[in-house]
């Protein structure tokens, strides 16, 4: 592999950086006026921007108030903060010290917080307001360990244990004598997203992240150019690693996005080179798109897809999977990229040279969509347990149908039901406090154990077919995974969410979240009230919506069908406790709340299908 000169010069090593901290410190060192850190302040209402020498004498702060605590070596701090330099000064301060970050999910509910915070015995908690901590303080019982809570934001009356930021940060560190770091030792716990039953905690240590960072620059340079916009939380393992701890390896700069809603402004003035996200991230831009699209008339509809279809199959040829663009091909695209493709990708900014997905699935509609109109959208798949990456795609091999290929240094093989199977560096120390789970994942010889069913291709491509535990097995002995069937009933612009369930019985059913925007277009088609619930209802556009199943479905086999759905226009969020914080399905919740429902999809259509079967 050629690895270019300003790659290969930014680049810090993870042998020379040792720990985390390790890694943070030699990037100060190293370039200490390079921009590090960006960020909105909302008083002056303006940006602002930190180098990394500065961003090393804030550290040098939260290092000295975390030492004035006494608190010792191995214990645990949690920080419940969106994204933020002082997100990145807890963090640093605490492993410099020998601490273990406990990150959580300011969206989590607050018992779920409360069980972690329990679970992990942590001492200190950061959060951003006093809203945080009111919410979790009647749960107080639940984590008799934590002493002092510090809250960023002033709050406007002051109760122990909280105690505002300012208050608590010395104003001059002086010389902070700092212990040695292990770099195999715990640097973090992660819990997981507990789409079934209790998060577990998932013991990281500084070998296996910083290894796991140096893997993914192997095969994805990274430069000291780069800006990243950063939204994903923090929490989450894709985020830390990718959009945190590998810019500092890289000496890349890092623009804290203000928030969701705000990101179509944030993305407009920060102008990231690279872009970390979810799948969900680009399925709202892809269907904002087609909704302008629908607006603006069958012309603007042909033209778009003329610029997708001719930019998907010059990726195509690129990539030596496809002939080269013909004459008329090769000469409309010029003209399609400026009208068409140059315009969407300017609302991403327009200086993407990466734009990578993972945490889920990617429907190839979207990836399709955005690679034919010239992003450079890599999709990649790993696991809080492999901190986080296992596979990646990469811009001269890039298989948008697969998660791509192993990271250097990372195995991967097929175990019983084909589930895939990873050892590496990368993988865990186990999970906290539950070492008969440790030994049920990692087997002994160092193979976790993914629980995620996969093949793997000629070429090493590895393709993820579904969760072992979330496979179906009806009444008739099919086994069926609900994630692949789910997946292309969402390539249709009109389905947002789906859920496949049919456990024990004769055949499949399914529960559909309509995208708002698309309905009222349907409905106004098919004279229907979008406003009445009984619309959803309605004889003729139950008709609409089966036949769009059967032709989502239609690749799959006989049993996979499904002929009967719900409708529905309420979204399975984080706040209502249908999705995880890592927008996972939560399928027990989601299934018990609509159990009446579904129950009535069976009394429909269940018994003639039985007797069809019989």
């Amino acid at each position: 592999m050629t690895i270019d000169t300003r790659f290969s010069q930014s680049l810090i090593a993870c042998a020379e950086a040792g720990s985390l901290p390790g890694l943070f410190l030699e990037r100060c060192r190293r370039t200490p006026d390079g921009e590090a850190y960006r960020q909105y302040n909302c008083a002056a209402e303006r940006w602002e921007s930190y180098s990394w020498r500065e961003a090393g004498a804030l550290v040098a702060r939260w290092q000295a108030s975390l030492l004035n605590e006494g608190i010792q070596a191995g214990e645990r701090v949690a920080i419940l903060l969106k994204n933020s330099v002082e997100w990145v000064c807890m963090d640093q301060a605490a492993q410099s010290l020998g601490l273990v970050v406990v990150p959580l999910y300011t969206t989590d509910n607050p018992h779920n917080i409360a069980y972690i915070l329990g679970d992990s015995g942590a001492r200190l908690l950061l959060v951003g307001d006093a809203a945080d901590w009111q919410a979790l303080a009647p749960l107080r019982d639940r984590f008799p360990d934590l002493a002092k809570v510090f809250c960023v934001k002033t709050p406007a009356t002051v109760e122990f244990p909280l105690i505002p930021l300012g208050e608590w940060l010395v104003p001059q560190p002086g010389e902070v004598d700092l212990p040695g770091v292990d770099t195999h030792g715990l640097a973090t716990i992660v819990y997981t997203s507990g789409t079934t039953g209790r998060p577990k905690g998932v013991m990281l240590s500084h070998h296996n992240i910083l290894c796991n960072v140096e893997a993914v620059l192997k095969l994805v340079s990274g430069y000291v150019e780069d800006v990243y916009l950063s939204f994903l939380p923090l929490s989450h393992a894709f985020e830390r690693t990718v959009g945190y701890y590998l810019p500092i390896m890289a000496g890349s700069t890092v623009a804290f996005a203000r928030s969701v809603p705000d990101l179509p402004d944030d993305l407009l003035t920060v102008q990231p080179t690279v872009l970390v996200s979810v799948p969900r991230v680009y399925e709202r831009v892809y269907d904002r798109l087609q909704g302008q699209l629908s607006r603006k008339g069958p012309l603007a509809k042909a033209l778009f897809e003329r610029a997708q279809t001719v930019g998907w199959a010059r990726f195509q040829a690129e990539q030596g999977r496809a002939e080269p663009l013909g004459v008329m091909a090769g000469m409309a695209w010029p003209v399609l990229e400026r009208l068409v493709a140059r315009k969407i990708l300017a609302r991403l900014g327009g200086r993407l040279r990466l734009a990578i997905s993972g945490g889920a699935p990617l429907a190839p509609k979207i990836s399709r969509c955005f690679i034919g109109l010239g992003l450079p959208l890599l999709q990649g798949y790993g696991l809080t347990e492999t901190a986080p990456i296992v596979t990646a795609n990469t811009l001269p091999d890039n298989l948008p149908d697969s998660v791509g290929v192993p990271l250097p240094g990372v195995e991967v093989r097929l175990g019983t039901n084909n589930e895939l199977l990873v050892r590496g560096p990368n993988v865990m120390l186990g999970y906290w406090n539950d070492p008969e789970k440790t030994r049920q994942t990692v087997d002994a010889d160092g193979w976790l154990h993914t629980g995620d069913i996969a093949r793997i291709d000629d070429a090493g491509h590895v393709h993820i077919a579904g969760r072992l535990k979330e496979i179906i097995v009806m009444s008739t002995g099919e086994k069926v995974p609900p994630g692949d069937l789910e997946l292309a009933l969402t390539d249709d612009s009109l389905f947002d969410q789906a859920l496949v369930t049919g456990e024990g019985r004769p055949h499949l059913v399914a529960v559909i979240v309509l995208n708002p925007e698309m309905w009222r277009s349907v409905a106004r088609s098919l004279s229907l009230e979008p406003d009445v619930p009984e619309s959803l209802e309605a004889p003729e556009l139950m008709e609409l919506v089966k036949g769009k199943v059967a032709t989502a479905l239609q690749n799959f086999p006989e049993y996979a069908r499904i002929p009967a759905v719900h409708l529905t226009l309420e979204p399975w969020t984080i706040e209502n406790g249908m999705i995880t914080p890592t927008l996972k399905l939560k399928r027990p919740v989601i299934e018990e709340r609509l159990s009446v429902q579904i129950s009535r999809l069976y009394e429909k259509d269940g018994p003639s299908r039985e007797r069809a079967r019989a």
